[in-house]
């Protein structure tokens, strides 16, 4: 988690609604972001506008749609008001106690006065019917918590991971010349360094905030900003440049502590792919499964090392291939290459066992491969 605080202990935060599919507009006819109605009058003014496109058929930057949709599902589900449903369900939950709609000067905790271009101080304003779209204040300690708790830390917990992974999920790319290439669930997803990177930016007068998350990684970005956002550089972008390439290498070097099944046994012996190729599991030792290749098919210019695999225990009858660090992405074999790092974590479902309390084989989905049987005895192959 990187936390990027340009002010003081307490900033005004933007996290502006974002890119939705529903073609509502991008703010209530003759409304501002000051606009202090309610939902029924906010329902009176759509009725009588139009769509902006067709719902599900083109990204859409709209403050409208997820202040409606925020407002009616604490009305009208939760039975209260969706400042004080975020506060019990989100905000004590992760106990982010310096975080709120509204400052409080008693509080003691020092505000970042916001500053415009000009080098003026910016006034607080109140979004009012606006809220949900873009106002509260934190610090990046307590945005830390919530980043954690959208990537799923372990025991950080807010939602289910189905949720989490239903949220992190592109939903739609977008047209070419928008600011995103795709949109999720409300964020706004791009790809760097070959990972989706959802994000949230928000920008009120004097302030500037950003909530980046690449959750195939864990990794989470706070960028809060007392002033204008730079125009000429991506902030985010440019740790990430950083940060990834460094994660990286830290996964590849990292030992891998591997797990052995509670009873090796059902596993162990030989298997064929189709009579084309040959594999014999072992247990080391510490009863970890060992996987190597054997027979006339094995192209004697791969390295030993890399045609034995070492498969980590998960649960049922699944393991994961993991293959000893470090080694080449690709392997190259005469014309042709081979990627390693496809292979790598990809997992093994063996069969239910049979009358004999051995799994009769196993397929390995991720690979395209299916039906890699159990043979009962080491083949002789003829020259």
């Amino acid at each position: 988690m990187l936390m990027l605080d340009r002010g003081m202990v307490f900033v005004c935060i933007g996290l502006k609604a974002g890119v939705i599919l529903s073609g509502l507009p991008r703010r209530l006819r003759s409304t501002n972001l000051l606009w202090a109605g309610d939902t029924q009058e906010a329902l009176r003014l759509l009725q009588d506008d139009v769509l902006v496109a067709d719902p599900g058929t083109r990204c859409h930057y709209s403050n409208v749609a997820f202040s409606l949709l925020a407002r009616v599902l604490a009305e009208q589900v939760a039975g209260q008001d969706f400042e004080s449903w975020v506060s019990e369900n989100i905000l004590q939950r992760l106990k982010m106690e310096d975080t709120s709609f509204q400052w409080q000067p008693s509080s003691g905790r020092p505000l970042a006065v916001g500053v415009y271009s000009s080098g003026q101080p910016a006034p607080l304003y109140d979004l009012g019917w606006y809220r949900p779209a873009g106002q509260m204040y934190s610090t990046t300690a307590d945005m830390a918590k919530l980043t954690m708790a959208l990537l799923g830390v372990p025991g950080v917990s807010l939602l289910h991971q189905d949720t989490l992974t239903t949220m992190l999920t592109p939903l739609l790319r977008c047209h070419t010349g928008y600011f995103a290439n795709a949109t999720g669930t409300p964020w706004e997803v791009n790809r760097q360094m070959g990972y989706d990177v959802v994000q949230k930016d928000g920008d009120l007068d004097g302030y500037a905030a950003t909530l980046s998350l690449v959750p195939q990684l864990k990794l989470g970005i706070v960028l809060l900003m007392a002033g204008v956002r730079p125009a000429e550089e991506d902030l985010v972008r440019q740790a990430y440049s950083y940060l990834i390439p460094a994660l990286e290498e830290a996964f590849r070097e990292a030992p891998r502590t591997l797990r052995a099944p509670p009873d090796p046994l059902p596993y162990l012996g030989f298997y064929t792919y189709r009579n084309i190729t040959f594999y014999e599991i072992k247990a080391d030792p510490a009863g970890v499964l060992v996987m190597q290749q054997f027979g006339p098919q094995l192209n004697s210019s791969v390295p030993a090392k890399y045609r034995t695999l070492r498969l980590d225990y998960l649960q049922g009858r699944v393991f994961r291939v993991v293959f000893d660090s470090p080694y080449p992405c690709k392997l190259k074999l005469h014309a042709a290459s081979v990627s390693l790092e496809a292979q790598d974590r990809q997992l093994f479902n063996f069969y239910m066992f049979n009358k004999k309390g051995l799994s009769p084989g196993f397929d390995s989905p991720g690979l395209n491969t299916y039906r890699v049987l159990r043979i009962y005895g080491r083949p002789f192959f003829t020259s």
